[in-house]
């Protein structure tokens, strides 16, 4: 069972090549912000369930943190793929990192994926509320690898514990959520020019 997690980790990395080509073209415009958290975030998570004997469940997650750590650094490559970053994205990068320090500070892997998931989501909102006002910005489908690597995750969690769990679930969460909002608003905002 160990080959379904692998493809789920390159299907997230496949995914995150597509985004971090996009962002190289000047196609989207990633928030620096969101997606330096969204690197550090999980990878911090997927360190601290390898640290509490999580194994092969743990790759997803860590490739849905190289991921936007490739992205992060691919946004300063091409000038007509910034995105302004506002007080509001420093104040959501601002308690991520606290978040992260506090972490740091607690030494505990429920503790430690507890404080990465509220960075990771606070990290998150900077990204909602550019997609949901400039959707163009965004291209939700490419939000569908994070989804579908964390769901590969199941099939080797052996104790269904919340180190185990956590982190794919919100990562499911968040990909289609993200997928559905962008899309949909690309929708709306297309039927409402023409």
């Amino acid at each position: 069972m160990h080959w379904i997690v692998v493809v789920g980790a390159l299907v997230a990395l496949g995914f995150s090549g597509l985004y971090l080509f996009a962002t190289l073209k000047g196609s989207v415009k990633p928030n620096k912000v969101t997606w330096l958290i969204w690197a550090v975030a999980p990878l911090i998570s997927a360190f601290a369930s390898f640290s509490a004997g999580v194994s092969w469940a743990t790759l997803p997650v860590f490739a849905s943190g190289l991921g936007p750590l490739l992205i992060f650094f691919a946004s300063f490559f091409n000038p007509s793929a910034y995105w302004k970053v506002t007080v509001f994205d420093l104040l959501c990068g601002g308690c991520s990192i606290l978040a992260l320090i506090a972490w740091a500070l607690t030494q505990d892997a429920n503790v430690a994926i507890f404080l990465s998931l509220s960075a990771d989501a606070l990290a998150a909102l900077p990204t909602l509320v550019k997609g949901w006002r400039f959707p163009e910005t965004e291209n939700g489908w490419l939000y569908l690898g994070s989804a579908l690597s964390a769901a590969a995750s199941f099939t080797e969690i052996k104790a269904w514990s919340f180190v185990e769990i956590a982190f794919p679930l919100y990562l499911i969460g968040l990909g289609l959520s993200f997928c559905l909002l962008f899309e949909t608003r690309k929708f709306q905002v297309a039927k409402k020019a023409s």
